[in-house]
């Protein structure tokens, strides 16, 4: 899919004001995702962090949930507001390929605003795990 100029700074500038919602108080690690759906519509997601450590949702897992709970079960772009020069862990690149196999997956510098890097999600999960159908 060609994700248009306009689109792409549509999920980046979602992404960067759905991260300023997180519950990070574990980790300061604030993350924001914004997924356009097949659909054609934006979801949005938080990572939410928990004492219990492995209960934590990622933003990438969160706005997957709002897109599935909106209707929609085909990821066609997804932006990712972060610090540094971090990528999805190994969880949320899993689920991420359960909804598409080759979208643009957009990595922000949430600071500055600046595009870190773009990848396929074919390229974040290659041999991704699959269950025959």
């Amino acid at each position: 899919m060609s994700l248009s100029n306009q689109m792409q700074a549509q999920l980046i500038q979602q992404a960067m004001t759905v991260r300023k919602r997180a519950y990070a108080p574990y980790s300061n690690y604030p993350v924001g995702a914004a997924i356009l759906g097949a659909d054609g519509e934006i979801y949005l997601g938080c990572n939410v962090e928990n004492a219990s450590y492995g209960l934590t949702i990622c933003a990438e897992r969160g706005a997957v949930m709002a897109m599935v709970t909106g209707g929609c079960k085909q990821i066609s772009a997804i932006a990712i507001a972060l610090s540094a020069a971090g990528t999805p862990c190994g969880a949320c690149r899993q689920v991420l390929t359960e909804f598409g196999l080759d979208f643009p997956v957009i990595l922000v510098d949430a600071e500055s605003g600046c595009i870190q890097s773009t990848w396929q999600s074919s390229e974040l999960l290659p041999s991704a795990f699959r269950l025959l159908s």
